[in-house]
């Protein structure tokens, strides 16, 4: 058997993983010591690393996360004793199964207690399991999209937003809603109620929503369907999962 006619067909095959992986074996003279099964499967696992590691690079450049944060970097005993991070909790958020469920989150705090970087170590987890995420800062996010439909981009936007499998809304409420930005929440709502997971990150308490988003038919239409059943991670108070709002 020609080990070189082999490598080339591999690459031109596009398995990068298994043709580097060959070719260190040949490289090192480790060839002979598999079995054809052990290598046969030393060279699956290596293509399957690589795809894994290709693809989790796509998800993370893709999201765009205003961190680089992993849940293994969540610091559960931090000076400010206050934030009362519940790591029970974040464990059972690391399966995704809220995600696969789509089920929704909201973390509030003051500012400093790390939301953002909580918000981004899920989303980061998410694509590590293969999900696909999108991380969005609500002070450049609502202005884009009014840009979007000033060019026409606006539901070529909105379908991007509705494929992702978890869209992240940090600084909710920091960013002044206007008629088209309540519009464009309300939709972006609508089409990922009971279909995909949001993720809000706010400084301020969900009891003052409400007000926040300003028109009361628009407000109450965005709350019934992020706030209500959704997942809470309050940073000043204890956490519990599944909160209702009374």
């Amino acid at each position: 058997m020609n080990n070189q006619a082999t490598l080339e067909k591999m690459r031109s095959l596009k398995l990068r993983g298994m043709s580097r992986a060959f070719e260190a074996s040949l490289e090192a003279g480790a060839k002979e010591n598999y079995t054809a099964d052990e290598m046969l499967a030393y060279l699956v696992d290596a293509e399957w690393d690589d795809r894994h590691n290709r693809k989790l690079a796509r998800l993370l450049k893709s999201a765009k996360f205003r961190y680089q944060a992993s849940l293994e970097q969540l610091d559960y005993n931090p000076k400010n004793k206050k934030r009362k991070l519940d790591k029970n909790l974040m464990l059972r958020f690391s399966g995704c199964d809220w995600i696969q469920k789509a089920q929704d989150v909201i973390v509030t705090g003051p500012t400093g207690a790390g939301k953002s970087f909580i918000a981004s170590a899920l989303g980061h987890q998410a694509c590590i399991l293969g999900y696909k995420v999108l991380y969005c800062n609500c002070t450049k996010f609502f202005p884009g999209l009014k840009y979007s439909e000033a060019d026409g981009s606006y539901a070529r936007e909105l379908e991007k937003i509705q494929r992702t499998d978890l869209l992240i809304l940090d600084d909710f409420g920091l960013y002044p809603f206007d008629t088209q930005s309540r519009l464009a929440l309300l939709e972006i709502m609508e089409d990922r109620h009971g279909q995909s997971s949001t993720l809000i990150a706010s400084q301020f308490p969900v009891k003052s929503w409400f007000e926040l988003i300003g028109n009361p038919t628009i407000a109450d239409a965005v709350c019934d369907r992020i706030v209500h059943g959704s997942h809470r991670i309050n940073l000043e108070e204890s956490d519990s999962l599944r909160k209702r709002e009374d």
